[in-house]
Formats: C-alpha cells, sequence, structure tokens
C-alpha cells in the first residue's frame, strides 16, 4: 500500500475509486490536493502506515475505542491510546488509536476546532 498527499494529511479524494490498470493491479483515489492508491506489484509492502478516519463528534471517536477493545483486541489489534484530546497535535485534537497485527496505528479522530 502507498500512500501520497501533497497537503501533509491523507484524505479520501471526493471523486469515485478508478481503476487505473488494465490488470487491477492498482487502484486509485484521488481528489485534488492527495491521492490513495493500492499497488500490487514488485515493490515490498509499506509498513507502519497510520490511517486516519474523521469522525463527527467526540461520541463517535469512544465509540470506536470501545468496539476497538471489545472486539479487535481479539484478532490481534492493540490498544494504542485511549479516546482523549491529543494537544501535542492541536487544540481541540479528539482522538482514540489502535495498532493492527501488522503495526499500522488505525485512529479516529475529531477536529472539533
Amino acid at each position: 500500500m502507498y500512500l501520497t498527499g501533497s497537503s501533509g494529511r491523507l484524505k479520501r479524494g471526493r471523486g469515485k475509486p478508478r481503476t487505473t490498470s488494465a490488470d487491477a493491479r492498482e487502484v486509485r483515489d484521488e481528489s485534488t490536493d492527495c491521492s490513495f492508491s493500492l499497488i500490487d506489484d514488485e515493490r515490498p509492502l509499506t509498513e507502519h502506515v497510520h490511517l486516519s478516519f474523521p469522525a463527527g463528534d467526540h461520541a463517535t471517536v469512544r465509540a470506536f475505542h470501545a468496539a476497538a477493545l471489545a472486539a479487535a483486541l481479539a484478532a490481534g489489534y492493540e490498544d494504542h491510546g485511549g479516546p482523549g484530546e491529543r494537544p501535542g497535535c492541536h487544540a481541540g485534537y479528539y482522538g482514540a488509536f489502535v495498532l493492527d497485527p501488522g503495526g499500522h496505528n488505525v485512529e479516529v479522530v475529531n477536529h472539533n476546532r
């Protein structure tokens, strides 16, 4: 998996995902300021990716973390930070994190300010 973004933050593009190769070895989702690509080729896999998903409120962040603790831990995920403010990021950054079995950081965050 290869992730790119000129804005410094990865966001899902507004367009529909499209296959860019005839044999479906590359799938891309692009917007004006970033792209997300899944590529199946001879290059080594990307390690320790940070995937962040937006939440509209703190309750959604807490629900994600509760669900992760209830189900994902049994599947090999690890708690990587409970719901809370992350003042080191910016004021109003409220997130929760889990690590998947491959070491990828999965986050749900509410930017409330």
